[in-house]
């Protein structure tokens, strides 16, 4: 095997200046465990009748109701719980900016042989990733904009109709990052 030249091994090394960027991802990612669990320990403490409990779930949720919430009703557990399919969407979209982050762009992780390795690691590569990172953000969005909608009496005209525009734009961002990845892997073909 050749030598580099010194300067293009350091500009190769200085991939691992990412390393930290990855670590600190780690520990958002702590951080929306202990959220998560937290907001289920309220909401099952709310479902046991504790006041307190459902007054911390009201607020983290921001529902507003012309009437004081005085237990559990069926909109308050709906908003809690896309609350927490939102917090492990954003954690699996987490989990791919590290792991296939880590594999694309600093080294190789070698699971090959590792049952837990996830498939679509198998063929990761920046396109794959900007794909799958597009779905899981139109995920967490929608997941946003119906807990919006759900809490639509909660919201301005303005705040409603620029999450959609938003979301439909993160809609499009997708589809032209998928078709620019499908261009790029079968190009048109001449007099088709």
């Amino acid at each position: 095997m050749k030598e580099m030249p010194s300067l293009p091994r350091y500009i190769f090394a200085s991939r691992w200046l990412q390393l930290p960027l990855y670590v600190g991802l780690i520990a958002a990612q702590a951080v929306y465990v202990f959220h998560f669990w937290v907001e289920l320990v309220h909401l099952l403490e709310a479902a046991m009748g504790n006041r307190t409990a459902l007054d911390a779930l009201v607020v983290s949720i921001g529902y507003n109701s012309d009437v004081t919430v005085s237990r559990l009703n069926e909109s308050l557990i709906m908003l809690v719980v896309l609350g927490l399919i939102d917090v492990v969407m954003i954690s699996n979209l987490l989990i791919m900016v590290i792991v296939g982050g880590y594999e694309t762009f600093v080294s190789r992780m070698y699971l090959e042989d590792h049952p837990d390795q996830p498939e679509w690691l198998s063929h990761v590569n920046a396109a794959v990733l900007k794909v799958k990172l597009g779905t899981a953000i139109i995920g967490i969005s929608s997941i946003h904009l119906l807990k919006t909608f759900i809490n639509a009496a909660n919201y301005d005209e303005k705040v409603l109709m620029w999450q959609t525009i938003i979301h439909i734009a993160f809609l499009f961002s997708a589809l032209a990052i998928a078709l620019a990845d499908r261009l790029t892997h079968y190009p048109l073909k001449d007099g088709h």
